[in-house]
């Protein structure tokens, strides 16, 4: 074979491997939305899954509630508290319960506030649908916090709350929060 054709030959190889791979993606995409199952790159949950937004609690905005009740995440490095410092509580964005207290964070370089303790009681534990991952909730209105990490040596405690900034509100040292909305259930 002469060089050229040898070149023409390894082009059309990648040209053929390229189209079969945009083949496969489409059949892959057909199928999921066949299945009607949310693709890892789609961040909306399906519709049947999505919470309803209870009127008693605060009002949250869209992206709040694809958070908070819809268990979704934000962006790393893009949330209001990942770099606040001050003194204070961090309360539920939802229901306004205590869940925080600044002593308790650290900078755990993973783009979204990190606390290793929680006020007690606030925060429930439970295994993510991933079956890997713990997720943590709001005790008081099952708002999706983030995930709860042990094991990392990251401070003396060894526990890393991940959190979703918008899930919370920060109240510096001196102001009070709203009270708690409890729901009788």
């Amino acid at each position: 074979m002469m060089p050229n054709q040898i070149v023409g030959v390894g082009i059309l190889i990648a040209i053929l491997g390229l189209g079969g791979y945009l083949a496969s993606q489409q059949v892959l995409t057909e199928k999921v939305e066949t299945l009607n199952v949310t693709s890892p790159l789609k961040t909306k949950a399906p519709e049947k899954d999505k919470k309803e937004m209870s009127t008693h609690y605060n009002k949250l905005t869209a992206f709040e509630a694809s958070v908070i009740l819809d268990k979704g995440t934000e962006r790393p490095n893009t949330g209001e508290y990942n770099d606040t410092v001050e003194s204070g509580v961090y309360v539920c964005r939802q229901c306004n319960a205590k869940l925080y207290r600044s002593n308790d964070k650290f900078e755990a370089h993973c783009g979204w506030p990190s606390f290793d303790d929680e006020i007690a009681g606030a925060v429930k534990r439970k295994i993510d649908a991933d079956g890997y991952r713990v997720e943590i909730l709001c005790n008081n209105c099952d708002g999706h916090l983030g995930h709860v990490f042990e094991g990392e040596q990251k401070t003396e405690k060894n526990i890393r709350h991940c959190v979703n900034s918008v899930s919370l509100r920060f109240f510096p040292e001196g102001t009070e929060p709203p009270e708690m909305i409890v729901l009788t259930k």
